[in-house]
């Protein structure tokens, strides 16, 4: 049986507003979805990704901790979006410089080639392309 792959990834935000405008920039879109969880543990605003893929932002309605993102702790490293070439990737660049968004320019390895960014929490995120793609 093969393994399926994501359906969503949900990150939890110090501030929603903030947060939702800044991703609404990024993917340039507005979100599918804007509502409190029925129970009543958090609030969740999600963002319907091209491939089917979902992105959700939550707010544990005030219980959140309120520290900055950092992956040298236990959890979340990264998130990763992936891309099918490098033009794609300079596009993605041109993207980000053009929406300020702060960047560490094109990094080539031997596993692949990406462009590393943070969102206003400082969660880190990539623009990926895979070896061989």
């Amino acid at each position: 049986m093969a393994f399926p792959g994501l359906q969503h990834v949900a990150i939890t935000v110090s501030d929603l507003e903030r947060s939702t405008r800044w991703y609404s920039r990024l993917f340039g879109a507005d979100p599918v979805l804007d509502e409190d969880e029925e129970g009543g543990e958090y609030h969740h605003t999600v963002f319907a990704l091209d491939g089917g893929t979902l992105f959700g932002l939550h707010t544990h309605l005030g219980r959140e901790s309120g520290d900055r993102a950092d992956e040298h702790r236990t959890g979340l490293d990264h998130i990763s979006f992936g891309l099918s070439g490098t033009a794609e990737l300079e596009q993605w660049r041109d993207r980000l410089d053009q929406l300020g968004i702060a960047h560490g320019g094109v990094k080539k390895a031997h596993y692949g080639t990406g462009i590393s960014f943070r969102d206003p929490d400082n969660i880190a995120l990539e623009f990926f392309i895979a070896p061989g793609t």
